[in-house]
């Protein structure tokens, strides 16, 4: 797994190993970024269930300004400390704008100060249908100053979200059977 994108291009990211954490693949990470554009640059970006945080780092590849990594398990958050310390190094940049907190995703206090324009949730499958209506509910509390901001969510193909007071701009996938990545933005 890669950096697929932007000045980082190339660069390896570490996962940790066994099925504690199930890497965006590369491909999916360019069809989302290709279609998110001119977006990423100077963005901030909130990467929930980070897991090596390679969408987080794809966006900072490609220009965002910097973020938050939220990741509960232990050995993934330290190979999303791995994996900054590596892009960033590439970049010629100190990771100073980059947080990793280490924390359930689904109940950790959203971070304060500048909101974020990208919001990646990467969650564990099988929890998908049962936590997507509490935390888009609370990302609707903590973007409300931010109306353009951007949630993109992987599910698997089979899964369908329709969220209340949210509008899906695009779905970013092969099939049933596939990894998707649904774009949405709050309903206006």
């Amino acid at each position: 797994m890669r950096i697929s994108g932007g000045i980082a291009r190339g660069i390896p990211l570490v996962a940790p190993k066994g099925d504690a954490v199930r890497p965006a693949t590369d491909g999916m990470r360019q069809s989302l970024f290709s279609s998110l554009g001119e977006r990423v640059s100077g963005a901030r970006f909130l990467d929930l269930f980070a897991g090596s945080g390679a969408y987080g780092l794809e966006a900072l590849s490609r220009g965002a300004a910097g973020g938050v990594f939220v990741e509960q398990n232990a050995k993934a958050a330290a190979c999303v400390r791995q994996n900054i310390a590596a892009v960033c190094k590439s970049l010629g940049r100190a990771p100073g704008d980059l947080v990793v907190i280490q924390a359930d995703a689904r109940t950790v206090p959203l971070p304060a100060g500048e909101l974020p324009d990208l919001v990646f949730i990467d969650p564990p499958y099988e929890l998908i249908v049962d936590l997507a209506p509490a935390l888009f509910a609370r990302l609707s509390v903590t973007l409300a100053a931010k109306p353009d901001a951007l949630v993109a969510f992987e599910l698997p193909g089979e899964v369908t979200l329709a969220p209340a007071g949210w509008d899906l701009l695009k779905r970013l996938g092969k099939g049933v059977r596939q990894p998707t990545v649904c774009l949405f933005r709050r309903s206006a």
